[in-house]
Parts: structure tokens; C-alpha cells; sequence
């Protein structure tokens, strides 16, 4: 019998080929990043030696920021998944002209540039109070932009399932609209809710446009601080800075991951 190697034509070799030079040329660029800030002196190389201190002093300076990141992250997350789930519920439950007409209007912040969507915060919300110089305004500009990925999320698992069947079953049943929605609808559309979370986490942690023009010096976030390692200090501290954020953003992610995986039906 032939064996798989010899059955592969020149095609998939190519397509292998093809597709290992993409992903080499996305992630060697940024592992070299990650391991200059783990290079005693990064103009010398490698052989000047490795160490932490980069990776200390980070911690030292940006421990505030990377803090300040996680909170605004998590908060995000909360705040869409309490808006963003029901909007995805009502809009499939009412499909029409109106409900695409407000799904179009939930994407606007995605297709407006995040300085635009900062500046017209800034404008309309900048003079209440003390909001322009707390986190929370950064939260509410995470909150427009991530929202539009959480409800396209659950919306497309709610559009791939029978609610009406299901919610009448439950109905007939005895259940009531409160317990219907937690008993019946949100289990179904968990996949859906898995892969909200995962992009709003992802994209609040390292949105850096939007962000860049509604933070004070005292509410600097992971990206913005960055930026800032980047142009103003040795490039060892802002490549370590980059391996700091990768440390902390990847456990999330395979961990979501992992959930969704979980939560698949078996075949």
C-alpha cells in the first residue's frame, strides 16, 4: 500500500510550505522581540548573556499599568456581557428591518477610527466631573468598541438554533420569561458567549488607538505603556515589556479556548 507521504502531491507540500512561511513571517519577529528583553545588551546578542532585569524593571515601573489593564479588561467583559447578550437575544427574537438597522448601528465604533470614537467622547462626556481623568473612560470607550464583537458572537449562535421551539417547550412547561433566559437560552448560546469573551478580552487588553487619546498619565494602559517603553527607554525594557504582556494575555486566551473547546458537541 502506498504510503500518505507518497499520495501528498506537489500541492499540499506547496500549501505547507506556503503556510509555514506566513507563520514564520507573523511570529519571528515577535520572538526575537521577546527575547531581546531577555538579552543582557541587545546591540551585542546573545552572547552578552541573559537575565531578568529587564523583565524586573518592568515590573517595577509598569506594575501600575498592567494592573490598571486587567481591571479595565475584566470590567469590559462584564459590562458587554450584560449589554450585549440580551441585545443579541431581542435582536433574534424581533428579526426585521429594524433589528438589522441597529445591528448596523451597534457596528459603527468597529468601522469608525478609534481616534475619531475618542474624540467625540472627549467632546460629549469629557467635562462631567472627574470622568476624564478616571479609568472608567477608558472602560466606556472599550465598552463601544468591544460590544459590536460579543453581540455578532452570540447573535450568530442564536440565529443557529430553534429559540422559539425551545423557549416554547419551556413554556409549556411552566417556565417563565427570567427562567427560561438562564435555564434554556444562555446554555445554548454558550459557545457563542465563549468566543464574545475571548475576542472583547483580546481586543480590550490591546486596543492602543481609541485608548491612546482618553488616557491621562495616570490611567496608562498596557499598550499605551508600551508605546511609551518603546520610545523613551532602552529597547530591552520595551521588548520585555512585550514579553510581559504575552505572559499575561496567552494563559487567558488558552483557557477560553479551552472552555469553547470543552463546550462542543461531540461528533
Amino acid at each position: 500500500m502506498q504510503s500518505l507521504s507518497n499520495r501528498r502531491g506537489w500541492g499540499f507540500w506547496l500549501q505547507l510550505g506556503f503556510t509555514l512561511l506566513v507563520c514564520a513571517l507573523l511570529t519571528v519577529p515577535m520572538v526575537m522581540s521577546m527575547l531581546a528583553g531577555l538579552t543582557a545588551n541587545y546591540f551585542v546578542g546573545l552572547k552578552s548573556g541573559l537575565t531578568l532585569r529587564w523583565v524586573d524593571e518592568v515590573l517595577r515601573v509598569y506594575s501600575g499599568t498592567i494592573l490598571l489593564s486587567l481591571q479595565i479588561a475584566f470590567a469590559c467583559l462584564a459590562c458587554t456581557l450584560v449589554l450585549g447578550v440580551p441585545a443579541a437575544y431581542a435582536l433574534a427574537r424581533r428579526p426585521g428591518r429594524i433589528a438589522r438597522l441597529v445591528e448596523e448601528m451597534l457596528m459603527m465604533p468597529v468601522a469608525i477610527p478609534g481616534l475619531a470614537t475618542a474624540l467625540a467622547l472627549i467632546v460629549t462626556y469629557g467635562g462631567v466631573g472627574d470622568l476624564r481623568s478616571s479609568w472608567l473612560f477608558i472602560l466606556i470607550g472599550h465598552v463601544l468598541f468591544t460590544l459590536p464583537f460579543m453581540v455578532r458572537a452570540v447573535l450568530a449562535v442564536m440565529g443557529a438554533i430553534d429559540l422559539t421551539t425551545l423557549e416554547e417547550g419551556a413554556a409549556s412547561l411552566g417556565a417563565g420569561f427570567l427562567r427560561r433566559f438562564f435555564t434554556v437560552v444562555l446554555p445554548n448560546c454558550r459557545s457563542g458567549i465563549l468566543a464574545g469573551s475571548l475576542m472583547v478580552l483580546t481586543l480590550s487588553v490591546g486596543e492602543f488607538n481609541l485608548t491612546w487619546l482618553l488616557h491621562t498619565p495616570l490611567t496608562k494602559t498596557l499598550p499605551v505603556g508600551l508605546a511609551d517603553s518603546y520610545a523613551s527607554l532602552r529597547i530591552e525594557i520595551g521588548s520585555a515589556y512585550t514579553l510581559v504582556f504575552f505572559v499575561m494575555i496567552v494563559p487567558s486566551l488558552i483557557l477560553l479556548q479551552g472552555l469553547a473547546k470543552r463546550d462542543r458537541p461531540s461528533v
